[in-house]
């Protein structure tokens, strides 16, 4: 069963991903938020496997009260960021912060709990659009990677160096296999492979690596 927690200031928006989510086999919503604060201490109570934060709510906003249950929660709970366009600016901020993705508020249903699935699976939740703002970020702001960060991109083989950049373009397990031409299986292996050598503790902060070390800032998606 997966538990959800959703964090959202309008009652609306949290009565519609109720009734969206509890219909579905293995989803269980276990708690509402009203707010950041309130959202950070529904977690430590509850202890979700997903929240589902929205990125602007008075007072603490999503971003924060990410960093604070990722950060006292570890693992066990993942964060999709909730926002209304997929530009915002502040993806960045809130994947740093340690969100597993973002998901539209307008999304389909069936788009949402597909997510809410593949984030508890493990996978990340990045369309095209937001990698490619993220991309475009560190374009406009370039900054030269530490030793330790030329360091761990050494240490990775060159099939691991060609995951991790798919990985950056937001491709999926499915995906990435058909793009090297190797089963799913392979590509798993190789994603942990790369998560360990990073020292990273997900799909995401894989892809901020990625961004960072200037792998893939040559390559945005199209």
């Amino acid at each position: 069963m997966i538990g959800v927690l959703i964090a959202d200031d309008q009652a609306l928006v949290r009565r519609g991903f109720r009734m969206i989510l509890e219909i579905e086999e293995g989803v269980e919503v276990v708690g509402e938020a009203v707010d950041g604060v309130d959202a950070v201490a529904r977690a430590r109570e509850l202890q979700p496997d997903i929240v589902l934060m929205d990125v602007r709510m008075p007072g603490m906003d999503g971003i924060r009260a990410t960093q604070q249950i990722t950060e006292e929660a570890g693992d066990h709970t993942k964060v999709i960021m909730l926002t209304t366009f997929d530009m915002d600016e502040y993806v960045y901020e809130a994947l740093q912060a340690g969100a597993s993705g973002f998901l539209l508020k307008d999304a389909e249903p069936e788009r949402m709990v597909a997510g809410v699935r593949a984030v508890h699976a493990g996978e990340a939740l990045l369309a095209p659009t937001i990698t490619r703002r993220m991309i475009e970020s560190f374009v406009r702001r370039p900054q030269a990677p530490g030793p330790q960060v030329e360091r761990q991109l050494d240490s990775l083989t060159a099939r691991e160096r060609e995951t991790l950049s798919l990985l950056a373009r937001g491709l999926t397990n499915a995906e990435i296999a058909r793009e090297l031409v190797v089963s799913e299986t392979t590509v798993k292996t190789h994603v942990g492979r790369v998560l360990m050598k990073l020292e990273v503790r997900d799909r995401v902060q894989a892809v901020i690596f990625a961004y960072e070390s200037g792998l893939v800032r040559q390559s945005p998606p199209g």
